[in-house]
């Protein structure tokens, strides 16, 4: 499947889903000083965006060491966004989560809630399926970031103009969209491995 900067830019806004993480970095920051959670906040993102950046560079090291192909990769990743689409749409009841206490640091902001594993995969994938272009994915990576900074520094202010059950809608409509794209993901690579099967049978 072929990426533009602007199809990558969205599939990895609905894998990192900023308005899902609201209510995470809201539990994680609950014991922080109002002036210090904007400072938090940037400071976990950057964490993140660093953490992929360096994946996106060692995507190619890190295929080569585990002997994966670009194919098992895309199928793989394939069914991981397909199970996180099935998490955003049909969330799982939780109950209370307990606030840290002090100032979090790279757990749980950073990773997983931003740079989880099907963020890890999809940069990998990105990289893998077009390595000439990495400038354009280490952009496209950027304005993600600068994407989620910004919904959660307003996070509060979102809640209020939107409010709770705008916000959960818009997260299930991504969810929808991403199980599109996840589906699309498989079929395209089991149009080519389909036929590798039949011809070594």
């Amino acid at each position: 499947m072929g990426y533009t900067f602007a199809s990558a830019t969205i599939l990895l806004l609905l894998i990192t889903d900023p308005l899902g993480g609201i209510p995470i970095f809201a539990n994680a920051l609950r014991n922080v000083a109002p002036t210090r959670r904007t400072h938090v906040i940037v400071r976990e993102v950057l964490i993140a965006f660093a953490l992929l950046l360096a994946f996106m560079f060692m995507g190619d090291a890190f295929l080569r060491v585990m002997g994966l192909s670009q194919l098992s990769l895309q199928l793989a990743g394939g069914v991981v966004l397909f199970l996180i689409a099935l998490r955003m749409i049909f969330p799982a009841a939780e109950g209370e989560a307990t606030a840290p206490q002090g100032e979090p640091l790279i757990v749980p902001l950073a990773i997983p809630a931003l740079a989880g594993p099907s963020a890890l995969a999809t940069v990998l994938l990105l990289v893998s399926q077009a390595p000439e272009r990495r400038l354009e994915w280490v952009a496209a990576l950027t304005v993600t970031m600068a994407v989620c900074a910004l919904v959660l520094v307003m996070a509060e202010r979102i809640q209020r103009v939107l409010g709770e059950r705008v916000v959960v809608a818009f997260e299930r409509l991504m969810g929808l969209v991403l199980v599109a794209v996840a589906v699309e993901m498989m079929i395209r690579a089991l149009k080519v491995l389909v036929p590798q099967l039949a011809a070594q049978g």
